[in-house]
């Protein structure tokens, strides 16, 4: 008696062996290398199966292009190996990553081609977009602008009289203007130019002086450093030179102020490797226009000079002189 296929037994997939199907299959979507899987996802119901996974795309790249064409081949490639049906796979970008498209591997770094994409290419701060200020300016003329409103539109449609502010301020307006030449009326006059300056400077200026711009990689992309990390950073670096206590520094637009404080060591010498620590540093940084260095090192109050070396004793220097004339002459033959 020959027992019926459907009864013989099944064949059960896990759902780990679909995740890690799935995950393998979104590194196949396209170049090699070039799509990164942080982690995937699969739940296995009878003969269906839903998988997930979370990639990195290589930059630039068309987002639903690439994510697309990760899609298909992702739920295409899991259904022809495990032979279960899965209709669609869910695909979160995680972030991009710039990558050579030809090789797979990782693009030069800034040092190598921060020349040649910054040719022709002028690093700059990126352009505030002003927003509390533009926010406080539009808000208050938008209040003021309203209640001026409500009042004329009281009075011409409600027949009320105008509020006694709106007739106080024409009445002061009549009768302080720049002609009557009081104090009231010149300040007045000095703060709303002073205010348009201001407005003009904002809209000429790029702001955000806290940040540094750094040489572009490539043309049409910039990358900027908060003044705040380069002062860590530089600090650290001044920090891990032999001798030295507390470090403060202070980064501007265009020069880096370093003060340290000597705990032990030679003030010259410590100097010197204060001042190669924050160039070295300086110089992996990458920014567009270089800082200008100023170090002050201070002794601390608990420093000590450092005893001189013992130098030599009498008579040390001519003990190898006076051996050597003790050993005879050998007899030549």
């Amino acid at each position: 008696m020959t027992t019926p296929p459907a009864e013989r037994g099944t064949t059960t997939i896990a759902d780990r062996a679909v995740r890690r199907i799935a995950e393998r299959a979104a590194t196949e979507a396209l170049a090699p290398g070039a799509v990164e899987v942080s982690r995937g996802s699969a739940a296995v119901r009878g003969r269906r199966a839903q998988v997930g996974v979370t990639v990195t795309l290589p930059y630039p790249a068309v987002l639903d292009e690439a994510g697309e064409r990760v899609r298909a081949h992702v739920a295409g490639r899991t259904a022809r190996l495990t032979g279960l049906t899965v209709p669609s796979a869910r695909i979160r970008v995680r972030g991009l990553s710039r990558r050579e498209r030809s090789t797979g591997q990782l693009a030069p770094p800034v040092a190598a081609t921060g020349a040649a994409g910054a040719a022709g290419v002028r690093a700059h701060r990126p352009w505030s977009g002003r927003r509390l200020p533009v926010a406080v300016l539009a808000l208050a003329a938008a209040v003021a602008c309203g209640v001026l409103l409500y009042d004329v539109v009281s009075v011409h449609a409600a027949g009320r009289a105008p509020a006694r502010w709106r007739v106080q301020t024409m009445e002061w307006l009549a009768t302080h203007g720049p002609d009557s030449a009081t104090a009231s009326g010149l300040l007045a006059a000095i703060a709303v130019f002073a205010l348009g300056v201001w407005l003009l400077v904002l809209a000429v200026t790029p702001g955000r002086r806290g940040r540094l711009p750094m040489k572009p990689p490539v043309p049409g992309v910039r990358a900027v450093l908060e003044r705040r990390a380069v002062a860590v950073f530089l600090r650290d670096a001044v920090t891990d030179v032999p001798g030295i206590g507390r470090v403060l520094v202070k980064v501007g637009r265009r020069t880096a102020r370093v003060r340290a404080g000597l705990e032990f060591g030679e003030p010259d010498g410590a100097r010197r490797a204060v001042t190669e620590a924050v160039g070295a540093a300086t110089a992996v940084l990458g920014l567009a226009r270089p800082l200008r260095l100023r170090v002050r090192l201070r002794t601390a109050p608990t420093w000590r000079a450092p005893a001189p070396e013992p130098g030599p004793g009498p008579g040390v220097e001519n003990e190898p002189a006076a051996a050597e004339r003790s050993i005879p002459d050998e007899p030549t033959p």
